[in-house]
Parts: C-alpha cells; sequence; structure tokens
C-alpha cells in the first residue's frame, strides 16, 4: 500500500516526520530513511548492513526461518530436481526460464566465450604452484579489466551482454586453468560441445573415465547451481559497490573474488575438511569432538554446521546432501579418503539427531557438504573458494545488470558515526 508510513518523532525539538514503508513482496517491508538526515538531522547507524535494504531487486529470495531459497520465484529444490546450472544462469540473468529457443541461442553464446585470451596463462604461470589460487584468479580478472578498459561502456546493452557472456563462460576456464597449473599439468583445452560443468571436469580431470566424468560432473553441475546466488552477501554487495562507480565488470568481479576469499565467507567448506582431517588423524573418537563442540568454555567449533541466515535447515545442504551420499557410496572402499567421509557421516548423523543441535537448529550446511564432495571429486582443497567464485560468477553479473538498469543507480556512499577527535590545533614538532 502506498499510503503506510511510520511517524518518528524528535524528541529534542518535538519536530516529527513520516516516513514511508515500501511493500516486499516477500519478506519484513522497509522503511525508507532517505529523508531522515535532511529533515530531523539523523543518520541511522547499523554496523554491518544488518538491518539494512541497500538497494531493490528481483533475483533472490531468502526466508532463513522458513529455510526457503528462492531464485526468481523458482524454489531452489526444484531447479536442483529438474534444471541445470545453464538454464538457471539464464534464469537469473532474466527473470525467466528460456524456452528452447532461447537456451541454444544462450548455450552457443557460452560455449563461444569458453576460448579466453591466451595472455592469462601467462599472468597464471607469474605465480608460485603454491600460491593461493584466490589470488592467481584475482590477478587474472584484473588483467581483463585492463585488456578491455578502453571498451567500457556499461550503459550500453550490447557491451554488457558482451561482458557477461564473456565472464560466465571465461571464469570456469580460468579456473581449469589454475588447476592445471597448480598441479604441474599442461594447460588443456575446453571443449565446446560440453557444458560448463563438464567441460570444467574434463579440463581438470582429463584422465578419469567417462562414467568418472559423467558422475563428477552431474555433481559438480548441482554445486554451481547452488552455489550461483545469495541474495545481499558480503561479496554480493562488493561488486554491487564497486560496479557503482561504473568500474570496468572484471574489475567489480575480481573485487568480488577478494571479498569471497575470506574464512568467513567463502572458505569455510576449507574449514571443514581440516576439520575432519583433525579428527581423523587424532587418537579421540568422533564423541569426544561433539563433547567438545558442546562446551562453552571450549574453542573448538564443528564447522559447517548452522548458518547465520538460515534458523532452519540449510535448503541447499538437503539437495547437496542427496549428492553426497550418491558420490560417497561409488567409492571404492580402498579410497584413501573413505575414513575421512565416514568421520562426516558421524557427524551428520550426531547433528540431525542429538537434541543438543537440533534444539538449536545447528544442522549440517552447504559448506559441510560442498567440501565433502569436492574432496571426492578430487578437488585440491585450496581450489574450494574458487569453485565457489566460478559458480558465484553468474549472481555476481545478475546484480551488476540489475543494479545499472534501476532507475535509483548510483554510486554508493555509506555515511559513518564519527567517534574521533575533535578540531584539534596543529603543533610544530618541537612543541609536542
Amino acid at each position: 500500500m502506498a499510503d503506510k508510513k511510520i511517524t518518528i518523532k524528535d524528541g529534542q525539538s518535538d519536530n516529527e516526520i513520516d516516513l514511508p514503508v515500501l511493500d516486499s513482496i516477500l519478506g519484513p517491508d522497509v522503511v525508507d530513511i532517505r529523508s531522515l538526515e535532511k529533515n530531523l538531522g539523523y543518520l541511522s547507524h547499523d554496523p554491518g548492513f544488518i538491518a539494512t535494504s541497500s538497494c531493490e531487486s528481483k533475483i533472490t529470495f531468502i526466508d532463513g526461518n522458513e529455510g526457503k531459497l528462492w531464485y526468481r520465484g523458482y524454489p531452489i529444490e526444484e531447479l536442483a530436481k529438474k534444471s541445470n546450472f545453464l538454464e538457471t544462469a539464464y534464469l537469473l540473468l532474466n527473470d525467466k526460464l528460456p524456452n528452447k529457443t532461447e537456451l541454444q541461442s544462450f548455450s552457443s553464446d557460452i560455449s563461444n566465450g569458453y576460448y579466453v585470451d591466451e595472455s592469462v596463462k601467462k599472468i597464471i604461470k607469474v605465480f608460485n604452484k603454491d600460491s593461493h589460487p584466490m589470488a592467481i584468479m584475482s590477478a587474472c580478472l584484473s588483467y581483463l579489466s585492463a585488456k578491455y578498459h578502453n571498451e567500457i561502456n556499461i550503459q550500453d546493452i550490447e557491451y554488457r551482454y558482451k561482458s557477461t557472456i564473456n565472464l560466465i563462460s571465461g571464469v570456469p576456464i580460468i579456473s581449469a586453468w589454475i588447476l592445471n597449473f597448480i598441479n604441474g599439468k599442461d594447460f588443456t583445452k575446453p571443449n565446446k560441445s560440453l557444458s560448463i560443468a563438464g567441460n570444467f571436469i574434463n579440463m581438470a580431470f582429463s584422465n578419469l573415465n567417462d562414467d568418472q566424468k559423467k558422475l563428477s560432473s552431474r555433481a559438480m553441475d548441482v554445486i554451481f547451481l547452488l552455489h550461483a546466488d545469495h541474495e545481499q552477501n558480503a561479496s554480493t554487495s562488493t561488486v554491487r559497490l564497486s560496479g557503482s562507480s561504473e568500474t570496468s565488470p572484471y574489475a567489480a568481479i575480481a573485487a568480488g573474488i577478494s571479498t569471497l576469499w575470506g574464512p568467513t565467507h567463502g572458505g569455510a567448506n576449507e574449514a571443514v575438511i581440516n576439520m575432519l582431517e583433525e579428527i581423523k588423524n587424532s587418537d579421540k573418537d568422533v564423541e569426544y569432538y561433539i563433547d567438545q563442540a558442546k562446551d562453552k568454555e571450549n574453542p573448538f567449533r564443528l564447522m559447517g554446521f548452522g548458518h547465520r541466515i538460515y534458523k532452519n535447515y540449510d535448503p541447499r545442504a538437503k539437495i547437496i546432501q542427496e549428492i553426497a551420499h550418491e558420490y560417497l557410496q561409488k567409492l571404492d572402499s580402498s579410497n584413501p579418503n573413505k575414513p575421512l567421509f565416514d568421520i562426516a557421516m558421524e557427524l551428520e548423523k550426531y547433528a540431525l539427531e542429538d537434541e543438543y543441535f537440533v534444539s538449536r537448529k545447528l544442522y549440517p550446511n552447504v559448506d559441510f557438504y560442498s567440501g565433502i564432495v569436492l574432496k571426492a571429486i578430487g578437488i585440491p582443497q585450496c581450489m574450494y573458494t574458487v569453485i565457489f567464485a566460478l559458480a558465484r560468477t553468474v549472481g555476481w553479473v545478475a546484480h551488476w545488470n540489475e543494479m545499472i538498469e534501476d532507475k535509483n543507480f548510483r554510486i554508493g556512499r555509506p555515511r559513518q558515526l564519527y567517534t574521533g577527535k575533535d578540531k584539534t590545533s596543529y603543533k610544530d614538532i618541537e612543541e609536542r
């Protein structure tokens, strides 16, 4: 309703203003506070922007209490079961599922974008093989921002589409090359006939037989789909804020990559494997670590359990749980990673049945299962966040495009609560 409002009264001056309340299709309505400073001289204070709506978006909806994640209105469960990463990418970009002709055209554009500038290989080779892949990835995107700098024209639809295609199709190729590099292998060539996930698996694990490639490609496609977008998280907000200055989309994505690299954002699935390795290499059983996790005085934490947004079961976790179980069932009993996965399944059992975890809604999250699946596929631990960034590139460019098309598009400029010194007079060094 257009006439919804709340009234704010200033207790100091008895002045009051009406602030409009903006309707949300789903989720809490939003109070528009833009006139607060002008009329009353106040700013809002919200560290971490936890209670602040920074933009209007139609891309993704999350209800953490109910455990819902919807892409353009489609529940993630339906998309994971019936769709694939490529079709979902089209949906996130275009606000609708494609018909056959549209999907074929989009698929052709993506596969034609597989052939990334060969100079990127030189950028990768500059690094040491033990350099973190996220640093290499960021450098590659920064190089592309320099290469295409003179073409920047974000108001041009064709430029935005070309950049979007180049990023969605090119980042997976760059990711596969980075994996080739750290594994000491030659840079493999992409195959235009394969899907994004299939092509990545083929480039990264050319020695696998066809059945193994098919199984890994299916698992990877689901992982990509589940990580494609997640509303206004730290990295997506970074891409929007960076892109609001009308910088190169490649530079904006590089900024998002740097944010995602943080251990509390994209690095959580690495922490899961570190925890499992710790348990495996100790002389204690799983129950010992469960007891430690329950002890508030103990610094040990179960990684991959609970979620900042989801106060219910993470819907992505339910989906990838099935993929993980399917994949692990096909592992040979002699697989060196089998003990690690056995520990993971025992931890899962506790989390789903133990009253301590159930009452606190500390369910396994998507990072718990994605780390396990990536480990099973053979992805090195240092590459986990790269896989995350590869998938999230779709969401990042969808938000970048949406932001530019927004009638309220303007450069981002957060404010602050200043708590420093008042005006201070300069003193010559002899007087200090």
